[in-house]
């Protein structure tokens, strides 16, 4: 079906293009921002969303709430408009796939693999728990991993505004999101950051076996089993998998909040305890339900990652991207991986044309052929180990992966990077979220490779930077505008008000003021002078050099409108009207516009000679003037007018006296 909204530009700025996913919210469309020429992610809500103004304002709170949290592990909200009927959100467009579609594609993973997507996510949550913000919905449709292999959370706050909307929607589209509600979401609706963990602990679950931990027909029996069965441990369906993983998945998905990690923070913490303590062999576990190699022509000297078909695009206007034969999240290994030895193309020729022809008695070897013989073996043998061996080295043996030390102190950091055989190098840098003294981020990063013996860069937080609002009173508007924009704040609006103090133009002060602490590019708006006040004399009536003199002793300019205006109180060339009016306070040197009279309007009087007298009088009042009349004979005249001053034809003011005498 043809969608009306594609082809349309929304706000004057948003063109929509092709329709990425639809949801039970809204419908999510590939759009491009004409203004900054830039790809982006066009979330509408769905028109009979919109037409609830609850709805609409908390929608929009949440929009704004989640635009203030930035982290690389969050899809950035940009913008959010209305454009007739249409509510929309401009999101960061991620081009890859959803966790969803991986786990489709491939059933369970290894625990490395797990292990590099559940981080950053646990980051994002992190990073929204310490900010006051709950996801309520955490599922792997809402994990997005791009082309580049950077995980990304979605719909991050959107949920509270979406509320029980789901509970309305059919049993097949339900069962999706309540496999990861927690036992107190379902029973309470008590939703808090352990909520969010709760579903991460199922998450894990279902990445490391494949499966979710609670299934029905239903989504009564799926709600059924959260509230009466714990969360099993992993290793139930995956035998052989580490201790260690259960207690994760168990604790971060126990059935009591309270026995859970108190935030994603705690759980991120134990995630990485766990994951220091398992051996190469335990993270590299092969999963039994994993995808097979496809087939084809694969032989090589290096470990190559396996290629899979990409995934469908995720749901927030991903297009298809690398699927897990392709980057993990962060850098870290791949999903899979395999090794073959390419044999050399003559060896590979023998072998196919010895297959084409039967095989017959050979003669017998001589001596000499057959000592000729065996050294050729044992040459080719020794060729084909050398070449492995330099092969090895060079791609393998001579580096290794990053650790992860994020969170870490700078002391645990520094001897876990001892422990893989690197030396540390330390950095400092400010951060909104990671506490002082722990590790913001390591170059290489987690999991990329790094030389044997090499030097790894490590970021540690000194927490976030604040800038101090600079001293600018006095200062001339834009020397101050330079002077913010020196110390990395926004220049914000600007108002003036009087001062007897501070000239004209020049800085009164700043709102927030001066020292205050501020994030950087935040905005800071000044306060403009607008001099001293002053009183507006009264100028109406007075002549224009009458008026400049009194302006000028109040120190005030004069400035004439355009245009002059009839009058019938004020004289020609004297003052109508003026702008501020008499008594108005203004600023000293400002200007006032004054408006100069042309005097009263003229009008035609009109010819009523030889009229009767009533007839006269009515047309003379209907044109706006007076009339009086005077009778010359009044006992035998027949009541016409005889004369009229002044007479018809002449030009006088509306209001003008017309003499009639009658006879």
């Amino acid at each position: 079906m043809n969608d009306p909204l594609v082809g349309q530009t929304l706000d004057g700025r948003y063109r929509v293009g092709a329709r990425i996913a639809v949801g039970g919210m809204a419908t999510v469309y590939r759009a491009l921002d004409t203004r900054l020429d830039r790809e982006l992610a066009l979330k509408v809500m769905h028109p009979a969303l919109a037409s609830d103004q609850g709805f609409v304002d908390r929608f929009i709170r949440e929009a704004k709430a989640v635009a203030r949290l930035s982290h690389p592990n969050v899809v950035g909200v940009h913008d959010q408009g209305t454009d007739g009927s249409y509510v929309f959100l401009a999101m960061e467009y991620v081009a890859g796939c959803t966790l969803r579609d991986i786990l489709r594609e491939r059933g369970a993973l290894h625990p490395r693999a797990a292990l590099d997507i559940l981080e950053p996510i646990l980051a994002a949550l992190g990073a929204a728990h310490r900010s006051g913000l709950v996801h309520r919905d955490v599922k792997p449709e809402n994990v997005l991993i791009g082309d580049d292999g950077r995980v990304k959370v979605a719909d991050f706050g959107l949920v509270r505004a979406v509320g029980s909307a789901t509970a309305t929607t059919t049993a097949g589209s339900v069962i999706g999101t309540v496999s990861y509600l927690s036992p107190e979401q379902v029973e309470h609706g008590n939703v808090d950051a352990r909520s969010d963990v709760y579903a991460c602990g199922v998450m894990l679950h279902e990445m490391l076996t494949g499966s979710k931990p609670h299934e029905g027909d239903t989504a009564v029996q799926v709600i059924y089993r959260h509230l009466n069965h714990d969360v099993p441990p992993p290793s139930r369906l995956v035998p052989g998998l580490a201790p260690e993983l259960d207690e994760l998945v168990t604790r971060a998905a126990a059935r009591s909040a309270a026995d859970r990690p108190g935030d994603a923070v705690e759980l991120l913490a134990l995630l990485q305890a766990a994951r220091r303590s398992l051996s190469p062999a335990q993270l590299d576990a092969e999963p039994p339900t994993a995808a097979t190699r496809p087939a084809g022509d694969t032989h090589t000297t290096r470990l190559r990652r396996t290629p899979v078909t990409p995934p469908t695009a995720a749901a927030t206007g991903a297009a298809a991207g690398s699927g897990p034969g392709g980057p993990s999240p962060d850098g870290a290994e791949p999903l899979n991986r395999t090794s073959r030895l390419q044999l050399p193309p003559e060896l590979a020729g023998r072998r196919a044309e010895a297959a084409d022809h039967p095989v017959g008695p050979l003669p017998a070897p001589s001596r000499f052929a057959s000592r000729r013989g065996l050294l050729a073996v044992f040459a080719a043998v020794a060729a084909l180990v050398g070449i492995g061996a330099v092969v090895w080295f060079i791609g393998v043996g001579r580096y290794t992966s990053t650790p992860s030390v994020l969170g870490l102190s700078r002391v645990a950091a520094e001897a876990e990077l001892e422990d893989s055989g690197l030396d540390a190098e330390f950095t400092e840098v400010f951060s909104e979220t990671i506490p002082v003294g722990k590790v913001v981020s390591t170059d290489p990063r987690n999991g990329e490779r790094v030389r044997n013996g090499g030097t790894v860069t490590v970021a540690v937080s000194k927490g976030p930077e604040r800038i101090d609002v600079p001293k600018v009173a006095g200062d001339r508007k834009r020397d101050a505008e330079r002077v913010l924009e020196e110390a990395r704040l926004t220049v914000g609006t600007e108002r003036t008000a009087f001062s007897d103090t501070v000239p004209r133009g020049r800085v009164i002060g700043t709102e927030p003021a001066a020292g205050t602490r501020l994030k950087p590019d935040a905005p800071v708006s000044l306060v403009i002078s607008r001099g001293a006040p002053v009183d507006v004399p009264d100028l109406v009536g007075l002549t224009l050099e009458e008026a400049r003199q009194e302006l000028a002793d109040a120190g005030l300019e004069l400035r004439t409108a355009g245009d002059e205006v009839y009058s019938d109180d004020v004289d020609k060339g004297s003052v109508a009207a003026q702008t501020p009016d008499a008594g108005a306070t203004s600023a000293e040197g400002s200007s006032v516009t004054l408006t100069v009279s042309k005097g009263p309007q003229l009008f035609e009087v009109p010819d009523v000679k030889g009229k009767k007298q009533g007839e006269a009088r009515q047309i003379l009042e209907d044109a706006g003037f007076e009339v009086d009349v005077f009778d010359a004979l009044p006992l035998f005249g027949d009541d016409k007018v005889w004369r009229q001053s002044p007479g018809g034809g002449s030009l006088k003011p509306r209001g003008t006296t017309i003499d009639l005498t009658v006879r």
